[in-house]
């Protein structure tokens, strides 16, 4: 299999299946250090005339300072095979385990980030704006204690999609 650079406008992509049924991995950093987690929120669009995603990160996350470090983060689907191991990255800390290790997965470079070979869909993304969430800019603070009465809050970031690939 490789990867083989795509127009995102021909994808084809649902981002409500994408991100909230198939999930994805958000990466940051390189092949030697890096971080990858889980994420089932998010949104595919343009914003400032680029094509762009928006990922949220809970400050208490380990791939966090590397979301902060970094200006490129990748966005990587898989395919339902690999289920288990995204449910792995999403319910255990790199301050803990080595994901790539427990579950298979094979991180690579692409294009200055970390991605891994088995994703079947890969986004570059190059921050373009961050922003901490804020109790305040709720309009229903039900939804507010719902998400946020227990947890850290999340902080938001928008990166540009610099690039597509498809595993072929």
């Amino acid at each position: 299999m490789a990867f083989v650079k795509q127009d995102c406008k021909t994808l084809g992509v649902n981002p409500f299946t994408t991100i909230g049924d198939e999930w994805f991995l958000l990466t940051a950093g390189t092949p030697d250090s890096y971080n990858t987690m889980t994420a089932s929120w998010g949104a595919m669009g343009v914003i400032w005339g680029n094509p762009s995603v928006t990922a949220y990160v809970r400050t208490s996350r380990h791939t966090m300072p590397y979301m902060e470090q970094n200006a490129l983060f990748s966005i990587c689907v898989f395919d339902e095979s690999w289920r288990k191991a995204l449910q792995f990255c999403g319910t255990h800390s790199g301050r803990d385990y080595d994901k790539a290790k427990e579950t298979g997965l094979i991180p690579v470079e692409l294009d200055g980030t970390t991605v891994f070979e088995q994703a079947k869909l890969v986004f570059i993304c190059e921050k373009a704006y961050d922003q901490m969430m804020d109790e305040a800019g709720f309009a229903d603070h039900a939804e507010y204690e719902k998400w946020y009465s227990k947890d850290e809050m999340h902080k938001m970031y928008i990166g540009r999609i610099k690039a597509v690939y498809v595993n072929e």
